[in-house]
């Protein structure tokens, strides 16, 4: 039998082998948060003081840098919120994913390093997670069974919910965006960062993810907007391309209007089909 501590170790090893550039450390439960370097605690950032003022120059200097100008404030503010979000819901969605565990991950228990050209996340151990019966670690403390499927679903959007809630708070006013703005960039998280680490996976874990999270998100689930919103293209020689409809805009038309995502609305149908999907392009 594991040690609590190790409940979602095998997960996060899957994730930093099949994606190199995000490494996730799980802590000692007396064990210090790494300090340094671009370290910064989840928590500090939810405070919304100077540690989310470094946070969101490091954005500033990197959209000077790569595009020669400065970007709104609030397009910073979206930009940052986007580069925390997105590997943050993958330390929910991947153990969910790959061994049907949930973990509950406060701010209090996130930090994130995003220097060297990389994303490296440390973890405390998490008080409590949610399985299904029959899994070995049902029996470990902090373990909270659930009947089925569908009630470890609703484990993921609340726990993703839960450690959002408050970094929306912070980042909210900088990128001028409330609720329902804000919590369709989450649903945006949720979908893509899942969907491009199953392309990663191995053969077939791809469409597994589209499956999976159109069961997560399929509409209606508050707080989070619409569906996971996959549809298919008709490709050249006679082949299907998957695309989906993003909840949110993250703005980076702003910074170079020739340049939208994949699976920005603002892209039509047939500039999908020569833009690589978020699965490809990350």
């Amino acid at each position: 039998m594991p040690p609590a501590s190790s409940v979602t170790a095998a997960a996060y090893a899957r994730l930093t082998e099949a994606l190199p550039e995000l490494t996730v450390t799980e802590l000692g439960h007396a064990e210090p948060f790494p300090e340094g370097a671009d370290w910064v605690r989840a928590a500090q950032l939810a405070e919304g003081g100077p540690a989310l003022d470094a946070f969101l120059a490091q954005d500033d200097e990197q959209v000077v840098r790569d595009y020669g100008h400065r970007a709104r404030p609030d397009v910073i503010a979206t930009f940052g919120l986007h580069r925390y979000a997105w590997p943050a819901c993958l330390l929910i969605t991947v153990p969910w994913f790959l061994h049907r565990r949930v973990p509950r991950l406060p701010v209090t228990h996130v930090s994130y390093d995003r220097s060297d050209g990389g994303m490296r996340m440390a973890v405390r151990p998490p008080a409590s997670f949610a399985c299904l019966p029959g899994d070995p670690a049902a029996l470990l403390p902090g373990a909270r069974v659930v009947r089925d499927e569908d009630a470890l679903r609703t484990e993921v959007r609340a726990a993703v919910a839960e450690h959002h809630e408050p970094l929306l708070a912070a980042f909210g006013p900088r990128a001028r965006r409330r609720g329902r703005a804000l919590w369709g960039m989450v649903t945006d998280e949720i979908v893509e960062g899942l969907w491009h680490v199953a392309g990663l996976l191995g053969p077939g874990e791809h469409e597994r993810a589209r499956r999976e999270l159109e069961l997560l998100l399929p509409g209606a689930t508050r707080p989070y907007v619409g569906s996971a919103a996959f549809r298919d293209l008709p490709g050249p020689g006679g082949t299907t391309l998957p695309t989906r409809d993003r909840a949110s805009c993250c703005l980076f038309y702003t910074v170079r209007l020739e340049d939208t995502c994949a699976t920005c609305p603002r892209t039509c149908d047939a500039d999908r089909v020569t833009k690589p999907t978020p699965a490809a392009a990350g």
